[in-house]
C-alpha cells in the first residue's frame, strides 16, 4: 500500500484536473470508472472519489428531471394547442382561443400556441394582436416556412407591402416548392403593379397545384387588365371545371361576363351576370353590368330597370357628381372598370 502522503498528492492532483475542467462523469464513463475502483484502495482518495461521484450524479439526475419536467410541459402544451386547432376548425372560435391561451400558461415556447392565438385575434379583428402572436409563432419554430407565409399574408391585407414582399422572399428561401409561398409572392409583386413578374409567380404556384383558385381568379384579374379576354376566359374555364360554375365566386361570373362582352358575346355575358346577382342577392354590380350591357343593345328600358335595381341595393354605387343623369352615370362606372388601376379582392372563401 502507498503511503499516506502519496495517496494525499494523487488525490490532490485529482483534484486539480477537476478544478481545471476535467470533470469526471462517473455516471456513464468506463474509463474514469476502473480509474475510482483504483483509487478506492486509498482511504483518503475514497473519501474524495465517493464524494464527487456523489455530486456528479446528483447534478446530472438534476438536469434529467429537469428535462422531463420541461418535455412533460411541452407535451401538455401541444396537446392543448392541438385541441384549439380542432375547436376552430370546428368553428368553436371561443374555445380554441381558451384552448391557445391555457397552452400557453402551460408553456410559452410553445409556437402553435402562439399561431393558433393569432388566428383567433385576426378572426375577430384584432390585427395587432395577431400580428404580435404570429411574430412569436415565426420567432419560436426558427422560421417555420408556413408560418413565415402566413405572417407575410397578414401583413399585405394589412397594407404592410413592404414586410409582406420580405416574408415572401423568407418564405422561398426556405421552401422553393410551396404553392402558398409563391401565390403570396405573386400578390405582393400584384400589389406594387409589377403584373408580368406577379403572374410569372402564379404561374409557378399552378404549376405545384393546378387546383387553386385563388390564383387562378388573380391571374384572371391581371389578363383583364391587359384585355387578354382569350386568356382570362381559358384561366376562369379552368377553375369552373374543377369548382362548377355553381360553387365559383361571383367575382369569376362578373370576370367572364366583362369578356364575354368584350368578345361581342352578348347572351353569354348576360348570362354570367344573371347567375352572378343569384348567386349575391346583396351585391349590386352584376346589375350594374346588366344595365350597361341592355343599354349597349338599346333595350333603355331594361337598362333602367337593372341600374335601379343596383341603385335600390346600393345607394352609394352610383356618381354623386353626374346630375341625376342614370346613363352617363352607367357609363362612368363602365369607365371605371375599364381604368381600374389596382386589382380587386373578394372576402369570398373560395379565394383563401
Amino acid at each position: 500500500m502507498l503511503p499516506i502522503g502519496s495517496a494525499i498528492k494523487r488525490s490532490t492532483a485529482h483534484w486539480d484536473d477537476l478544478r481545471c475542467g476535467r470533470r469526471i462523469d462517473f455516471a456513464i464513463s468506463g474509463c474514469y470508472r476502473s480509474l475510482v475502483v483504483r483509487l478506492m484502495q486509498f482511504p483518503l482518495s475514497r473519501i474524495l472519489c465517493t464524494i464527487l461521484a456523489v455530486v456528479a450524479v446528483a447534478e446530472t439526475g438534476c438536469r434529467a428531471i429537469r428535462r422531463f419536467g420541461e418535455s412533460r410541459q411541452s407535451i401538455a402544451a401541444r396537446r392543448l394547442s392541438g385541441q384549439g386547432f380542432q375547436a376552430m376548425h370546428d368553428g368553436q372560435w371561443e374555445m380554441a382561443e381558451t384552448l391557445f391561451s391555457d397552452a400557453l400558461q402551460v408553456s410559452k415556447s410553445d409556437d402553435r400556441a402562439h399561431w393558433g392565438l393569432a388566428e383567433s385575434y385576426w378572426k375577430r379583428g384584432e390585427t395587432e394582436l395577431a400580428i404580435e402572436e404570429m411574430e412569436q409563432a415565426v420567432r419560436l419554430s426558427a422560421g417555420d416556412p408556413k408560418l413565415v407565409q402566413r405572417l407575410g399574408r397578414m401583413y399585405l391585407d394589412l397594407g404592410r407591402l413592404s414586410e409582406a414582399d420580405k416574408h415572401s422572399l423568407w418564405a422561398l428561401e426556405s421552401k422553393r416548392d410551396s404553392s402558398e409561398a409563391w401565390a403570396l409572392r405573386g400578390d405582393c409583386l400584384q400589389a406594387a403593379g409589377e403584373y408580368e413578374e406577379s403572374l410569372a409567380a402564379y404561374h409557378r404556384a399552378l404549376r405545384l397545384q393546378p387546383d387553386y383558385p385563388a390564383v387562378q381568379l388573380q391571374a384572371a384579374e391581371i389578363y383583364r387588365l391587359q384585355e387578354r379576354y382569350d386568356r382570362l376566359l381559358a384561366t376562369l374555364g379552368v377553375l369552373e371545371d374543377n369548382l362548377g360554375a355553381e360553387e365559383t365566386a361571383v367575382r369569376v361570373d362578373l370576370l367572364k361576363g366583362i369578356a364575354m362582352r368584350k368578345l361581342d358575346r352578348v347572351d353569354e355575358a348576360r348570362r354570367c351576370f344573371v347567375r352572378a346577382s343569384i348567386k349575391d342577392p346583396a351585391d349590386h354590380q352584376p346589375h350594374l353590368e346588366l344595365a350597361a350591357l341592355a343599354l349597349e343593345r338599346g333595350d333603355v328600358a331594361a337598362a333602367r330597370q337593372s341600374f335601379k335595381t343596383a341603385l335600390t341595393i346600393n345607394p352609394v354605387s352610383v356618381d354623386k357628381t353626374v346630375d341625376g343623369d342614370w346613363i352617363a352615370q352607367l357609363h362612368n362606372h363602365q369607365e371605371r372598370v375599364a381604368l381600374e388601376p389596382e386589382l380587386r379582392e373578394t372576402n369570398d372563401p373560395v379565394q383563401r
